[in-house]
């Protein structure tokens, strides 16, 4: 009986070890990512990419750490090692970005290379200059010739090429022209369902995305409302987008306003000031407001129109009031005693004479880099709230500080030479860093 006992007692302690055994292993092979987890408990890391191998798991929080498929690990990996080579981004530092353009491959046309050259107002001087749409992939609307050839911007390739070489200028914001859905400038088409794409691999680079809202048809206060509403409906939870600390203490999105004295102040004021039952101002969608300024009486007007602050845009030294050099220091005293934000625009140079080949007047040469120097010396002698670039790819004006290449043909183009393509980048993370140690000396 006692035998008995003691076979029975093994038995089930026998039973129980393999019961553990078995539970244990069946544990190790379930994955952490199993589809019996509750939806959304799982959480990413943003910048998982860019944390070194041997601390990723140990920093996170039970919940945090998601098994990936091989694939995606050596992606990691190597994004990690392209993140390393790049200068941190700079936040204070903001480029105009286009993605207006197409080629047949991804639009099944050419869409703004083969831009129109317009015609002078006065119809005498009109004649005087040819007219007719670009011819590409060989006549491009453009002054130089990129790099990347007529591109689209749907193509991931070229979103992917965009990205590195902003990380290359250490630019840490785009500001993207934007028009509302099913609309467009003259020239292009619709290109609001572009922007998912775009704020995705921007994301991986670590770079944020603002909107540059263009005058489109129509614009007035009341369907600004809704358009802001959309963008920051659709976009604002993206982790890309741009949103701004301001001093009492609120995170808001940050936009720009392209040729925003076509609206009165009065105007703006209803959308744009507390006092207003239909203002935007407290509400889920408020924001910060960048006015462009053109002439010296629209500071006044901006302040009224209760605007948050203003930028220059224009490449040309020279060619407004807001673009000329010598009035920054001045722009930015009455930003600063009106608590307004100053953003200077600075830009390589500007060409336009492949869209507007009357337009010589305006032709600022780039001198192998200096120009785009003295305009960077300027904005931080004013000790602006950020700089803006105009433009990483606005060709053409030829404003672009993306990279081109020599080009040979039917058509002549400008080139960097004797520099590399990559001049302009390297230039602009130059100034980038000596805009970060500036801005920490003046907060000291």
């Amino acid at each position: 009986m006692a035998r008995f006992r003691l076979k029975s007692c093994i038995s089930l302690v026998s039973l129980a070890l393999l019961l553990v055994i078995i539970t244990l292993v069946l544990k190790a092979l379930a994955p952490e990512d199993s589809p019996f987890d509750s939806p959304g408990e799982v959480e990413i890391n943003i910048n998982r990419q860019t944390a070194p191998q041997n601390q990723r798991n140990f920093n996170k929080r039970p919940g945090e750490t998601k098994m990936s498929d091989p694939v995606e690990s050596v992606k990691d990996a190597e994004l990690e090692s392209t993140l390393r080579k790049f200068p941190p981004p700079n936040y204070y530092l903001h480029a105009f970005y286009y993605m207006w353009y197409g080629n047949p491959t991804f639009d099944g046309k050419y869409i703004h290379w083969d831009h129109p050259q317009l015609p002078h107002w006065d119809a005498k001087v009109a004649q005087e200059y040819p007219q007719g749409r670009h011819n590409p992939p060989d006549d491009i609307g453009a002054n130089y010739y990129p790099s990347l050839g007529p591109y689209s911007s749907r193509d991931p390739s070229v979103l992917e090429a965009h990205m590195q070489q902003l990380r290359t200028a250490a630019i840490g914001v785009i500001a993207i022209s934007w028009y509302p859905p099913s609309t467009n400038d003259d020239n292009g088409e619709p290109i609001d369902e572009i922007i998912p794409s775009l704020l995705e691999v921007a994301h991986k680079y670590h770079i944020k995305v603002a909107f540059h809202i263009e005058p489109y048809k129509g614009r007035d206060e009341v369907n600004m409302f809704t358009n802001v509403k959309y963008i920051v409906d659709k976009y604002g939870e993206h982790p890309a987008f741009f949103k701004y600390r301001t001093n009492a203490g609120k995170l808001l999105p940050l936009f720009y306003v392209y040729d925003s004295y076509l609206m009165n102040s009065e105007q703006w004021a209803k959308l744009l000031k507390h006092t207003d039952s239909s203002s935007i101002r407290d509400t889920p969608y408020d924001a910060i407001f960048i006015a462009l300024l053109v002439e010296e009486k629209h500071k006044r007007e901006i302040l009224t129109a209760g605007f948050d602050g203003l930028y220059t845009y224009f490449a040309t030294n020279g060619f407004t009031y807001g673009s000329t050099q010598r009035n920054w220091v001045s722009i930015k005293a009455f930003c600063d005693d009106n608590d307004l934000i100053f953003i200077p625009s600075v830009g390589p140079g500007y060409i336009d004479t492949s869209v507007r080949p009357w337009n010589f007047k305006n032709t600022r040469n780039r001198i192998n880099g200096k120009y785009y120097e003295t305009s960077l010396s300027a904005a931080l002698e004013s000790r602006p709230n950020f700089i803006s670039i105009t433009s990483f790819n606005e060709w053409h004006e030829g404003t672009q500080i993306e990279t081109a290449v020599p080009k040979t043909g039917q058509t002549v183009y400008l080139d960097y030479l004797p520099n590399k393509p990559t001049i302009y980048l390297e230039i602009t993370r130059k100034w980038a860093a000596i805009f970060g140690g500036e801005r920490q000396r003046w907060q000291d």
